[in-house]
């Protein structure tokens, strides 16, 4: 097993020091669900939500979100992002919405936590945007896609 990074030899917490770590172009992909009622999912097709334009708003609330990772992540190094994009999709098989965000960078670190931010503050937007119409929406599957650059190489979810 791998040892814990953000732990010192002590067992107490530290930020990683990536001083002496050469930059290298990162990426990092995630995605999350916001699975919701056929009903709500189709006030946001037919842009008839009570708080107006859901998916553009979730959409830059995820980008701002990336961008305050290091705020809101005590240990996040902070960084300065060479491109966020998040995307949402409507999927009525769920019914719901699929949250995807990349992040890229030229650094020492990784920028996994800069998407996984970005699809968790989107997310939490629509809940927000949309609760007026459905509190029972259920935010899901949150996860790591894939990720590039770094020492330890590229990963991708099997």
């Amino acid at each position: 097993m791998t040892a814990l990074t953000h732990l010192d030899s002590g067992g107490r917490v530290h930020m990683v020091d990536v001083g002496d770590k050469a930059p290298t172009a990162r990426r990092a992909v995630a995605e999350g669900r916001v699975i919701c009622a056929p009903a709500t999912l189709a006030l946001v097709r037919d842009d008839q939500a009570p708080k107006g334009a859901v998916i553009t708003t979730a959409e830059l609330a995820g980008i701002m979100g990336a961008k305050r990772t290091a705020d809101l992540i005590p240990l996040c190094h902070p960084l300065g992002l060479d491109k966020v994009s998040v995307t949402i999709d409507l999927d009525e098989a769920l019914p719901g919405f699929v949250v995807t965000a990349e992040a890229r960078v030229s650094g020492p670190t990784g920028v996994e936590m800069e998407a996984l931010t970005a699809v968790s503050v989107a997310c939490l937007t629509l809940y927000d945007m949309l609760k007026a119409a459905d509190r029972g929406m259920v935010i899901s599957q949150v996860r790591l896609l894939s990720k590039s650059g770094g020492r330890s190489g590229d990963w991708t979810v099997s």
